[in-house]
C-alpha cells in the first residue's frame, strides 16, 4: 500500500511495539505530528515542556521496562536540545531513537530557517546517526535505528528526516522486527581459564555493573554470585542487580560507598568485574585499583577491555551467556571466613552516631522512602549529594527500579525520567529524589506531570546551596564558595501549587513520616520541599585519584 513518510514512521513504530513517544512538534516535523493524530489511538504521545525533558522521558522510559524509549522533535534547536539526552542514554548503554524533523531536501547545506546537521552533530553521543533523503529508504533505516538501539551493547541511535520525505509517499509493507541476537562468547576458551580462577580463589568479590540489568541478566548473576559464594559490590549503574537484602549484597561502591566495599576492593585476591566501566567515580586511582589481585572482566564491548584499568584474564560476550556458561561448569564455593571479614567491615561505623542537626537528614528521608514505597515502585534521581544518599541508603531490591544518570551525571535528567518510567508504569509509583540545584534546571516539567495526571512524588533535598560542588570546594579549595550558594529566594510549595500540583514542606524530623506518606496517599503529583542542613556532607568520601587508605569520614 502507499502511504506518506509520515504515515510510514506511524506504522514503523506499531512494527517496534511502540506505545508512547515523548517529544515537542514544530514546523519540519508538522507532517510526522499530523499522522500521529491520526494514530492517537494506538500511539500515545507526551507533550512535554522541552525537548531535553522528552529525551530524557525516553530514556525514563526505557530504563523502566528494557523497551526502547521513542524521542521525537523538530529541526535546529528542537533536534539540539536533545542531544544533552542522548549523551545521557549513551554513556549508560540506554536503547532510545529519535526521530527528528528537518528541512526539504533541496534546502540542506544552506544555512535554511532552522536548519542543523543533527546527524553529524550526535554522531560522538550515539551509536548511529541517519540522515533519510528518500522516503524509499525511511522504513529501512528506522527498523535498523531500532535494532541497533537494541543490539550488543543498547545505546541511543538518531534517524533525521527531511520534511519533504514525509510528504512523499512509497509503497509500504510491515515486517515483523527481528529479536536481537544475543552476542556469542567470542573467546570461549577462556572459560575454563577463568573458572580454575575461580576455584583457586580465596577472597574473591565481585564488582557488579549496570551492563549485568542492561542485558537482562539479574537472575543468571544471582545464581552465579551465590555458586561461588562472593560478596557482591555494585557500582551507581549496577545497584538492583541483586537485591539490596540479599546476604552477599555489599553495597555501593567508589568514591561514596561504603568502608566494607573500598575494604573488599582493597584485600580481595580475585575481582570480577561484570558489566562495568572501571570508572574513575570506582577506581579512582587505577594503577592501585585491585592492585592486590587478579583482575577478571566479562564484556559486551571489546573497547572496555583494558581501557581503563588493565585486566589478567576477560571474557567477551553477552554477560547472561557468559554467566550461564560459568555456573553450568561451577560447583559450589564456600567463602565463609571471607565473608564474615565483610560483615565486621560493614559495621566498621556502627559506633558513630548520626550528625545532630535540628533539620531533617537525608538518610531519615530516604529510610522513610525505604518503608512507604514497594520493592516494584522506582527511584529516579538528578545529579549530586542526594544521588549518593540515594545510592547509600535506599533499599533497591529489583532491577530497573533505580533511575539515575551515572555516566554523564547530569542535572535535570530525574524530572524527564521520572515521567518516562511513570507512563510506562501507570500501576506503580515513582519517587523522585532530587536537590534543589538539580530542580531548579528542569522544574518545568512539572506542567508535564500535571497534564497527565502522573503521581510522581518529587522530594527536594533543599540546601539552598549546590551542595556537591560546594563541599568538594570545603575539601579542595580551602571553603571558596564561588557560585554555590546562589540565594535563591524560590518557595517550592508556591511554585508547585503556580503549576497546580500539591506543595508540601518538611521542616523537622517529626514531619518526615506523615508528610511523605500523605504525599504517596493523594496519589497525583506532589512537591515536598526538605529543608536540610546546607553544611550536611555526603560521608564517606575516597577523594579523586585516591585509595581506600584515604577515605575521608568526617569533615
Amino acid at each position: 500500500m502507499q502511504l506518506t513518510g509520515a504515515e510510514i514512521i506511524c506504522e514503523c513504530l506499531l512494527e517496534q511495539g511502540v506505545d508512547t513517544v515523548f517529544g515537542y512538534p514544530g514546523g519540519s516535523a508538522l507532517n510526522t505530528y499530523d499522522a500521529l493524530y491520526k494514530y492517537s489511538d494506538r500511539i500515545k504521545h507526551v507533550l512535554t515542556a522541552h525537548e531535553q525533558g522528552a529525551s530524557h522521558a525516553a530514556d525514563g522510559y526505557a530504563r523502566s521496562t528494557g523497551r526502547t524509549g521513542v524521542v521525537m522533535t523538530t529541526s535546529g534547536p528542537g533536534a539540539t536540545n536533545i542531544v544533552t539526552g542522548l549523551a545521557t542514554a549513551n554513556i549508560d548503554s540506554i536503547p532510545v531513537v529519535a526521530i527528528t524533523g528537518n528541512v526539504n531536501t533541496d534546502q540542506l547545506g544552506r544555512d535554511s530557517f532552522q536548519e542543523v546537521d543533527i546527524v553529524n552533530i550526535v554522531k560522538p553521543v550515539t551509536k548511529a546517526s541517519f540522515l533519510v533523503k528518500k522516503v524509499e529508504d525511511l522504513a529501512p533505516t528506522i527498523r535498523r535505528a531500532f535494532e541497533l538501539a537494541q543490539q550488543g551493547r543498547k545505546g541511543p541511535v538518531l534517524v533525521d528526516v527531511p520534511k519533504d520525505v514525509t510528504a512523499n509517499k512509497t509503497d509500504y509493507m510491515p515486517v515483523r522486527p527481528k529479536a536481537p541476537e544475543t552476542v556469542k562468547i567470542k573467546n570461549p576458551e577462556k572459560i575454563s581459564i577463568v573458572l580454575e580462577m575461580i576455584k583457586n580463589a580465596k577472597r574473591p568479590m565481585i564488582y557488579a555493573g549496570g551492563g549485568i540489568i542492561s542485558g537482562n541478566a539479574g537472575n543468571e548473576f544471582k545464581a552465579f554470585a551465590e555458586l561461588i559464594d562472593a560478596p557482591v559490590c555494585c557500582s551507581l549503574m549496577g545497584l538492583g542487580c541483586i537485591p539490596a537484602s540479599h546476604p552477599l549484597c555489599v553495597g555501593n561502591i567508589g568514591m561514596h560507598g561504603g568502608y566494607e566495599t573500598g575494604m573488599a576492593t582493597a584485600n580481595c585476591d580475585l575481582m570480577i568485574a561484570c558489566g562495568v566501566r572501571f570508572s574513575d567515580r570506582v577506581a579512582g586511582d587505577r594503577k592501585k585499583f585491585g592492585e592486590q589481585s587478579k583482575i577478571v572482566q566479562f564484556e559486551i564491548d571489546e573497547k572496555e577491555i583494558n581501557k581503563n584499568v588493565h585486566v589478567d584474564e576477560y571474557i567477551l560476550g553477552d554477560v547472561k551467556e557468559i554467566l550461564s556458561v560459568l555456573t553450568s561448569g561451577m560447583e559450589q564455593q564456600n567463602h565463609a571466613e571471607w565473608l564474615s571479614q565483610m560483615e565486621e567491615w560493614k559495621h566498621h561505623f556502627d559506633n558513630k552516631k548520626l550528625p545532630e542537626s535540628d533539620f531533617p537528614l537525608p538518610q531519615e528521608i530516604i529510610e522513610t522512602v525505604n518503608e512507604i514505597k514497594s520493592e516494584d515502585d522506582f527511584i529516579a534521581t538528578d545529579v549530586g549529594q542526594h544521588q549518593m544518599w540515594v545510592a547509600q541508603y535506599s533499599k533497591i531490591e529489583k532491577e530497573k527500579t533505580l533511575l539515575t544518570s551515572g555516566g554523564m551525571g547530569t542535572m535535570g535528567f530525574g524530572m524527564g525520567a521520572a515521567i518516562g518510567a511513570q507512563s510506562a508504569n501507570p500501576d506503580k509509583r515513582v519517587f523522585l529524589i532530587t536537590g534543589d540545584g538539580s530542580f531548579h534546571m528542569n522544574l518545568n516539567e512539572l506542567v508535564t506531570m500535571n497534564s497527565y495526571d502522573l503521581p510522581v512524588v518529587i522530594i527536594i533535598m533543599n540546601n539552598s546551596v549546590l551542595g556537591m560542588v560546594r563541599q568538594w570546594q570545603k575539601l579542595f579549595y580551602e571553603s571558596r564558595f564561588s557560585q554555590t550558594d546562589p540565594h535563591r529566594a524560590t518557595d517550592f510549595v508556591a511554585l508547585a501549587n503556580a503549576f497546580g500540583v500539591e506543595g508540601l514542606r518538611i521542616n523537622t524530623k517529626d514531619e518526615i513520616k506523615p508528610v511523605l506518606q500523605k504525599a504517596v496517599d493523594l496519589n497525583k503529583t506532589v512537591v515536598v520541599d526538605c529543608r536540610i542542613n546546607p553544611d550536611q556532607n555526603v560521608l564517606p568520601m575516597i577523594p579523586p585519584g585516591k585509595t581506600i587508605n584515604e577515605i575521608i569520614t568526617e569533615m
